[in-house]
């Protein structure tokens, strides 16, 4: 047979990188999810730290129990500012806003994503209904993370 393989193989997986970003825009999900906001875009600061600003630098669609689901799903619309067809913005202020915690592979340089950087299999790992955004991570940390995983030339 083909393609079958031969002898031991192995999967080397390394711990992902985790960071804590804001809750900002929220999407219906597909199949037993459809009735539930399950596709979250998140972000990090940028900006003077007198004048902070969110910029997306991800989306996650799973690592969250059913139970979470839930409380995420009414925490969104509660919390929903703006609606842009299937997409609600959900309010994300330095004081008032939901932290994720997001672990993922690794990082890309993007041209297509505002932040310049695009997460390889991002998922959220923990909701952290206990920190306020303000303390959610710089856009600077992620281009450290970018710079240090680029190879030299």
């Amino acid at each position: 047979m083909s393609g079958r393989p031969k002898g031991p193989w192995f999967k080397w997986k390394r711990d992902p990188f985790i960071i804590d970003a804001v809750l900002v825009y929220a999407q219906r999900g597909h199949g037993k999810r459809s009735s539930y906001y399950s596709d979250y875009t998140f972000a990090v600061w940028t900006g003077p730290e007198n004048e902070p600003r969110l910029v997306p630098v991800g989306k996650a669609y799973f690592g969250f129990t059913d139970e979470e689901l839930k409380k995420l799903d009414a925490y969104v619309r509660n919390n929903t500012t703006e609606r842009f067809g299937p997409v609600r913005s959900v309010r994300a202020e330095p004081n008032h806003g939901l932290v994720l915690e997001v672990a993922f592979e690794g990082l890309n340089r993007s041209k297509r994503h505002k932040s310049g950087v695009a997460m390889r299999f991002p998922r959220i790992s923990r909701l952290r209904w206990d920190k306020p955004p303000i303390e959610a991570d710089r856009l600077e940390t992620l281009e450290a993370l970018l710079r240090d995983s680029d190879p030299v030339e």
